[in-house]
């Protein structure tokens, strides 16, 4: 059984009155407003699917109904380690999405009515909110602006697929206005940052490494702490953190002779290795007389990296590196941003 009779009835009570009233006016309950609203998404760790990016859009809705009843909105992912039941029933989160196939039914926990294959789970002593919830979504989900909403997370979803079907399209993710807007803080071509977010994440907000590397550009919370940002989550925050490191890598190489190409390339790989490691990598190139301002010169160095007597040899800050990934992360950059330029001219 996919919803609580619960469910039934208070969908069942909102009025068309009360839905002519959801969208444009304030909050026709006030159960939320003025309050944090603290919310959890368990909808799996998805990339490209049946549900698109099902943890995004879902992400994107619960900050339009924050804005809607006036309420800050707290976004966190589900873990495996939490019982989210016991926290909605004790108040310490106040909204869940859950798949609409979840199967959850029981007197601690009520459904709001489907939301695009998911639903919110909200404490069952809370009918006033859910009730609040349930004439939001039922209007909301009329208006164009949700029609808009949805498009931008269920139509083309990966980019690549067009261009096997030789396609072109306007848009590349459903994060183009925020990649244009800071990738003109880089001086770089929109769809440069959209290549390095495509291969870190593919656009899937909820990515985490095995290293806790996090969201669209995979910033370690240390990296986000250094540049100020909290809420590795938010798509916007996330953007922000990797682009002022990879402007900082930028002015790093920017006294150097370089073409902008093989600077990009060089920024790219410390991107992905960190600073210190292509520093490695450049002094052995320069000790043998190769050009350390060249990629393809690094590359010719990297395979020796592997061995402990080129650590002693160079003396090597950060020993041994395999350089495998990285090689393989500035390759797949470069081609996935040829792809982009050709599905999506400028």
């Amino acid at each position: 059984m996919r919803y609580c009779a619960a469910f039934a009835l208070v969908s069942a009570s909102v009025t068309i009155g009360e839905r002519s009233n959801a969208v444009d006016s304030a909050s026709p309950y006030g159960t939320f407003g003025g309050d944090t609203i603290r919310c959890v998404i368990n909808t799996g760790n998805e990339n490209y699917g049946r549900n698109g990016f099902r943890t995004g859009f879902s992400y994107e809705l619960l900050r339009k109904f924050g804005e809607h009843v006036g309420a800050d909105v707290k976004i966190s992912i589900a873990d495996d380690h939490s019982d989210y039941v016991d926290s909605l029933h004790s108040g310490v989160i106040d909204i869940m999405v859950l798949p609409d196939t979840c199967g959850h039914c029981g007197n601690d926990i009520i459904l709001s009515r489907d939301l695009d294959n998911t639903v919110w789970a909200i404490n069952s002593e809370d009918i006033a909110k859910i009730k609040e919830v349930n004439t939001w979504i039922a209007t909301y989900t009329e208006s164009d602006e949700y029609r808009q909403t949805w498009v931008k997370y269920h139509k083309g979803v990966n980019p690549l697929s067009r261009f096997d079907r030789e396609r072109l399209a306007s848009r590349i993710s459903p994060y183009d206005r925020l990649i244009k807007e800071y990738s003109a803080s880089l001086g770089w071509d929109w769809r440069m940052l959209a290549a390095v977010i495509y291969q870190e994440s593919k656009f899937s907000i909820n990515t985490v490494s095995h290293r806790g590397a996090t969201g669209l550009m995979q910033v370690m919370p240390s990296t986000a702490e250094y540049y100020g940002v909290t809420d590795l989550l938010d798509p916007e925050q996330n953007i922000k953190a990797g682009t002022m490191h990879l402007a900082r890598l930028q002015k790093m190489y920017s006294d150097d002779n370089m073409t902008d190409m093989e600077r990009f390339k060089f920024v790219l790989a410390s991107y992905n290795a960190g600073e210190g490691r292509i520093e490695d990598c450049r002094n052995l190139a320069a000790a043998r007389n190769l050009d350390n301002n060249r990629w393809d010169d690094i590359l010719k160095v990297i395979p020796s990296m592997r061995e402990e007597a080129t650590v002693q040899e160079a003396n090597l800050k950060f020993g041994k590196f395999n350089g495998t990934e990285t090689m393989n992360y500035v390759d797949n950059i470069l081609n996935i941003y040829a792809v982009f330029c050709e599905i999506c001219p400028a």
